[in-house]
């Protein structure tokens, strides 16, 4: 690696981004290193090592968003190009290297000389519009929210299950009326102290408790408190239920929030009229899915994952293997729902019957048919259109 520094102008620029300071490298178009230095995370930082680059300088960096966001935008506000090298490409690259360790200087020449010598592995970003960005932050605090709210309702079970394996089948973490009782009383000995009316009260105000399913929940309480569970996981439960209670509030608000963008989003309400695509596939496909970087349906599946992945070793061929990478969220999405078409009159309903008719399983024949529909997707994403289904 090289560390000199010429008065030449960098053509590339690389960026190994971090909170507080990044660290950029610059190279001539020779692949002489004009600049190395540390950046401050300030835009005044970032505008001067821009000024010392030629005009459209390709500058590549790590990161694209969160502690990235601000070189991407100031590169672009200087009238820069700017890609995207993933981790996994830096550190295959940095390994090829014979000798060279990890630190930010090595880090942000191998991103330079990805860009000045192999630009076909960066990837390219697209500005994006305000609506794109709104709907790509709410869904981004969609998955998060959804994650948190696993994790809670999880570590509920955990608990009850160690307290009593009866209570923690009876206790439903996905049902309002449950968590309820439990946020608003608290654990079995609590449910005990307070008593059958107040119990029934709290249910009863949650809405949709009915009087059999809360006696049987009464019941479960009652003999869960009479074996004496430790005072500490009635308490854990009534925080984790309250913790719950407050995600499905907070999920249902950015919902909503989205709802309101997509709204009149139009390929959005083109993509619902796809067979199998509901509002959740089709606002990840517009959130996660800017369809200005993918030339061709076939970038597309192999970015969703829904492509076979080619491997070849001399004159063995199997190009059958499924594919282990992609966009994993995107990609359970687009296969899972092709269950709705099974058995289903259309193109793709008939599809995965042929699939089968040819001893294909059922998950490979569900993966055909979300690289079939993908083709569709791709289209009407390109081309904002209601889908339309061929004449037989």
């Amino acid at each position: 690696m090289e560390e000199k520094r010429t008065t030449a102008r960098a053509e590339f620029l690389g960026f190994d981004v971090g909170k507080a300071s990044h660290w950029a490298c610059g190279l001539d178009g020779a692949g002489r290193v004009v600049l190395s230095e540390r950046v401050a995370n300030r835009a005044a930082d970032i505008d001067a090592v821009m000024a010392r680059a030629a005009p459209g300088a390709l500058v590549a960096v790590d990161q694209k968003r969160n502690i990235g966001a601000l070189v991407v935008a100031r590169a672009r506000a200087a009238g820069n190009p700017v890609a995207y090298l993933p981790g996994s490409a830096e550190k295959a690259l940095r390994d090829a290297e014979r000798g060279v360790a990890k630190t930010d200087r090595i880090d942000a020449e191998v991103i330079a000389r990805a860009a000045l010598g192999m630009p076909h592995v960066l990837r390219p970003l697209a500005e994006e519009a305000p609506r794109a960005a709104s709907v790509r932050l709410l869904a981004s605090q969609l998955d998060f929210c959804v994650r948190s709210r696993t994790q809670a309702k999880n570590r509920l079970r955990a608990v009850l299950l160690e307290a009593d394996p009866a209570l923690e089948a009876a206790v439903d973490p996905s049902c309002a009326w449950h968590m309820a009782v439990l946020a608003g009383i608290g654990g079995p000995a609590r449910c005990a102290e307070a008593g059958v009316r107040r119990f029934r009260a709290v249910a009863e105000r949650a809405g949709g408790a009915t009087r059999a399913a809360s006696s049987r929940l009464w019941d479960a309480l009652s003999a869960s408190a009479a074996g004496g569970p430790a005072a500490a996981q009635g308490e854990l439960a009534r925080m984790l239920a309250r913790g719950i209670l407050s995600l499905d509030a907070e999920i249902a608000e950015v919902e909503a929030l989205m709802a309101a963008e997509l709204e009149s989003d139009e390929t959005y309400r083109c993509l619902l009229t796809v067979p199998g695509i509901g509002p959740k596939t089709a606002a990840a496909l517009v959130a996660g899915v800017d369809i200005s970087l993918f030339p061709s349906h076939d970038r597309l599946a192999s970015y969703c994952g829904v492509a076979p992945a080619d491997s070849q070793s001399g004159t063995s061929v199997r190009s059958s293997r499924p594919q282990r990478g992609g966009n994993k969220a995107l990609k359970n999405l687009l296969i899972f729902s092709c269950n709705s078409l099974v058995g289903t009159g259309n193109r793709f309903g008939r599809y995965y019957d042929e699939c089968r008719s040819r001893n294909m399983r059922h998950n490979a024949a569900l993966k055909a048919v979300a690289r079939k529909r993908l083709k569709v997707i791709w289209a009407i994403m390109r081309d904002p259109r209601p889908y339309e289904e061929p004449a037989a």
